[in-house]
């Protein structure tokens, strides 16, 4: 069996599929990257709004777990996407 065939037996929109994939290529050995909405939609050929629903389908899921990071002064930093 594939890595990849629960994703495609899954009843995941088709968007979600395609930002799961996008993130597993952009993982690390630890299963983490940190993408930004901007990157992924103009990559993706997405808009911004489908790739944020696409992630949401994916954590809804329990597919993939996202973590806000945060600079030394409090300002936002990038978003983790842990893959599961």
């Amino acid at each position: 069996m594939g890595y990849f065939t629960n994703i495609y037996n899954s009843d995941l929109p088709s968007r979600a599929v395609t930002v799961y994939m996008y993130l597993k290529d952009r993982a690390g050995a630890s299963g983490q990257c940190y993408p930004s909405i901007v990157r992924m939609s103009r990559e993706l050929k997405l808009s911004r709004s489908t790739v944020k629903r696409a992630i949401a389908d994916l954590v809804k899921a329990g597919i993939v777990s996202k973590e806000q990071r945060y600079r030394q002064n409090g300002a936002n930093s990038s978003t983790l996407y842990t893959l599961r």
